[in-house]
């Protein structure tokens, strides 16, 4: 490809980075632009947290045609110290102590001679793969500070045959690297800011946490992903879903801090009446996004207005108007109460957060009961599959139901 078109290529590849809202789901957009654009067969990202770089991500199309149609790879997050033991380590510090960029173009990992930093080839073992040629480059913000580390791995040529990287590539990832930072640094301020609003639902609910809203919005971006392909939907299409699924799960009961201490707090079982008050926590939380004209707006109206509606129609709060919690016209039931909205009804984030919701509460402690066993809470999962839950909704959760326990386990 010529320079001119390398650039240009590179430009587009830059302005998807900065479509994307959710950090998480960046990275992993981060990562396969990258390898796309430098032919690499596999990569990792490493994001600096005080002395320390964790393990954030990672793709590896050679492990991944090991796999069966539709699994994916599961890692286990670590994280490692920023100094020169480990390649990362080792271009992490020099950028941060000279505050500029060092980047790493290694031909073969495994003939580093007189090197502070070695290669670490316990993954090669366990997985069966050979690292050769490594890119290493630091992502560094605005403020000249190193906000994580890039790696690439096993550059390919033509032909499918691992080479090493060019010297051009190493210019090429600088720039990337840099609007790489950029993003990551704007997805960082909207997970802080949804944060916030949960740590508020925290102050009132003590199971509202960071990392239940995390994994619940981790889960049902699975779920999502897996339901979707089922349906034909594109990837692109997909990915922007994803992204604003992801947030919106994420404060599906912000309307909590519209409800008493007194009764989120209270130790004992609730009255009839208390309860019917926690059920306005849904049309609370989606006035919240009432005004708003965003996706993630309607997403996050969807999921908080829709999540405790159950598929046989016997959910809450029904076809009611957020503002004001009463039944739209023609929804009415003789005793005042709207109509639960039953089946497809139900927009399908509010479906896809209620299994995910549950999942993690029946898999979590609270202060009122223990973690229900796995298996037990899939039997239940199973049970309520065309009752509570959407059938394919419940489909597409076992599918993907290795990657939601992995998930469990970082989020943990």
């Amino acid at each position: 490809m010529k320079k001119e078109k390398k650039l240009d290529y590179l430009l587009e590849l830059i302005n998807d980075l900065n479509e994307v809202k959710d950090i998480d789901l960046l990275l992993e957009k981060i990562l396969f632009k990258a390898r796309l654009f430098f032919n690499a067969d596999a990569g990792s990202i490493y994001l600096k947290d005080r002395d320390r770089l964790v393990f954030k991500c990672a793709q590896n199309d050679t492990l991944q045609k090991r796999l069966k149609k539709g699994e994916k790879l599961i890692y286990k997050r670590f994280s490692i110290p920023i100094d020169s033991n480990s390649i990362a380590g080792y271009v992490a510090e020099k950028s941060i102590k000279d505050k500029s960029e060092w980047v790493l173009n290694i031909k073969d990992v495994y003939k580093l001679k007189d090197t502070p930093y070695c290669f670490n080839p316990e993954f090669d073992k366990k997985a069966g793969y050979k690292t050769r040629s490594m890119l290493v480059v630091p992502m560094i913000n605005k403020k000249n500070e190193v906000v994580g580390i890039l790696q690439l791995i096993n550059a390919k040529d033509e032909r499918g045959n691992t080479i090493s990287f060019s010297r051009s590539d190493e210019v090429y990832i600088l720039h990337f690297a840099k609007a790489a930072a950029l993003a990551l640094e704007r997805a960082q301020m909207t997970r802080n800011l949804v944060l916030r609003m949960i740590s508020m639902a925290a102050m009132r609910d003590p199971e509202e946490t960071a990392e239940h809203v995390n994994r619940v919005g981790a889960y049902s971006v699975e779920i999502f992903e897996r339901w979707a392909k089922k349906k034909g939907m594109d990837e692109e299409e997909i990915d922007k879903k994803k992204d604003v699924l992801k947030i919106a799960a994420m404060v599906h009961d912000i309307g909590k801090v519209g409800i008493s201490d007194t009764i989120l707090k209270k130790p004992g079982k609730l009255t009839k009446q208390e309860f019917e008050t926690i059920k306005t926590h849904t049309f609370l939380g989606a006035r919240l996004f009432y005004n708003g004209d965003s996706e993630f707006d309607k997403a996050a109206i969807d999921v908080t207005l829709n999540h405790h509606e159950r598929w046989d129609g016997n959910g809450y709060p029904g076809h009611v108007d957020p503002l004001t919690g009463k039944p739209l016209p023609g929804f009415e039931l003789p005793d005042g109460r709207a109509r639960p909205k039953k089946g497809e009804e139900i927009p399908i984030f509010g479906r896809i957060v209620a299994v995910a919701d549950v999942y993690d509460a029946l898999s979590s402690a609270r202060s009122y009961k223990e973690p229900w066993p796995e298996e037990k809470i899939l039997q239940e999962i199973e049970r309520c599959s065309g009752k509570q839950f959407d059938p394919e909704v419940v489909e597409a959760f076992f599918s993907c139901h290795s990657v939601i326990r992995a998930i469990k386990k970082n989020y943990s």
